[in-house]
């Protein structure tokens, strides 16, 4: 199947534990479990739906100062601004079919909070893919992993994991997340995912799946730097060789402002050429009011 048309996905409505409530005037006003929180959004150029008052009296907490991207290409740091009833670490949940994996969510200095909901479609995709691989335990790389949504998600699917991220923290958040989960045995790696495809593929090491969710600016361990646009079409190249020739997917996710859904799946077709399976859109949440925000785009494709 070669899916030729631009698909547009959102999260489930069945996902109790996230609604993105009102969006506009550049912000965006989301309840995660109990919790609703208030964040500026950049794309969210149209008007608000409901009045300030209900955004000030809903909104648990509100992050300040420094949206958007400074001069360094780093994302700006601020402050959030708290009521009294809120916490600075909670518990969400999600599932999907017989997957069921929870998630730790904290307030960080830059507006983050440990998952991008956004992403469950694509933890929907990664769950059934890898039930559909023949491969009794398939092997399974997620490169900048952060947190950990697609790792949880794949293992609980039965896979045999590689997590991996260069930032240590979010690298043990992400472990707190597989406890949570009440799963075991994701390996874990802190590392510059550059230097780890490259010497991947350079060992022969064949995975049946590969995740990539790159940032458009980035540093490894060891101050390696990544910039999305210079570097993406090698890290493909590289995958193209650690990725199994059959019974295999890849899935990519952009969140570069200037890459469209198109370009995502121009690059994979000019690395991996002709596929058994093939894919790619936007990944938008949609609030209350029928707004639809998009946030990221993706390309799929199974071999």
């Amino acid at each position: 199947m070669n899916n030729n048309c631009l698909q547009i996905l959102s999260p489930s409505s069945t996902w109790k534990d996230y609604e993105l409530i009102d969006s506009g005037g550049f912000e965006k006003l989301e309840r995660f479990g109990k919790y609703v929180l208030r964040r500026p959004e950049p794309k969210a150029v149209w008007a608000k739906s409901m009045p300030e008052q209900e955004w000030a009296k809903m909104a648990d907490t509100t992050f300040t100062n420094g949206a958007g991207f400074g001069k360094s290409g780093k994302e700006d740091s601020g402050t959030w601004k708290n009521k009294p009833k809120m916490v600075e670490q909670w518990t969400i949940g999600y599932e999907y079919q017989q997957l069921r994996i929870r998630m730790r969510l904290g307030l960080t200095s830059f507006k983050h909070v440990g998952i991008f909901p956004e992403q469950a479609p694509n933890w929907d995709y990664i769950y059934k893919s890898v039930k559909q691989l023949k491969t009794s335990t398939p092997r399974i790389l997620n490169l900048f992993a952060y947190t950990g949504g697609a790792s949880l998600v794949a293992k609980a699917a039965g896979a045999d994991i590689i997590h991996l991220d260069s930032v240590k923290q979010v690298v043990t958040w992400a472990r707190r997340n597989m406890e949570l989960s009440k799963l075991d045995n994701i390996r874990w790696v802190i590392d510059d995912a550059m230097k780890f495809i490259r010497r991947e593929a350079k060992r022969g090491n064949i995975y049946n799946g590969i995740i990539l969710d790159p940032p458009a600016y980035g540093h490894g361990v060891d101050g390696e730097k990544w910039k999305l646009d210079e570097n993406i079409l090698e890290m493909l190249t590289h995958c193209d060789t650690a990725l199994a020739k059959e019974d295999s997917f890849l899935l990519l996710n952009l969140y570069s402002n200037g890459f469209s859904a198109l370009v995502a799946d121009t690059l994979t077709r000019s690395v991996f050429g002709e596929v058994k399976e093939r894919e790619f859109g936007e990944s938008v949440l949609e609030d209350c009011f029928g707004k639809r925000l998009p946030l990221s785009v993706f390309s799929r494709i199974k071999r």
